[in-house]
């Protein structure tokens, strides 16, 4: 059994954490529910933040998990804004990401 809020491991017949009170799960669901860069595509890139976000949200609304990755370096001075942000849904959800992402920039467009 592992915490799955501070991953501190224990043995079998301990059901809460007792350093931090959170119920115990076994290490194949924990394993199960991390995240791997490799399981996420990029479906979209932009350069506003406020852009990524609002798509986010609409992809929240379809049960669509997504990520926003936003590469912004305010060390580097230049004029105007050139961040890429990008957002990544899992794989299993690529079409039906794009497919949103499309259909709400095909009505902006309108």
């Amino acid at each position: 059994m592992i915490c799955p809020k501070c991953e501190y491991e224990y043995r079998e017949g301990i059901s809460v954490c007792p350093d931090c009170d959170t119920t115990l799960v076994t290490i194949e669901n924990f394993e199960g529910s991390l995240i791997h860069p490799k399981d996420w595509v990029i479906v979209f890139s932009c350069a506003d933040i406020v852009e990524a976000d609002m798509l986010k949200s609409n992809l929240g609304g379809a049960d669509i998990d997504a990520l926003v990755l936003n590469q912004n370096d305010s060390s580097f001075p230049v004029v105007g804004d050139l961040s890429v942000i990008k957002i990544l849904v899992k794989k299993e959800d690529v079409d039906d990401a794009v497919a949103i992402i499309n259909d709400i920039n095909r009505k902006e467009d309108l």
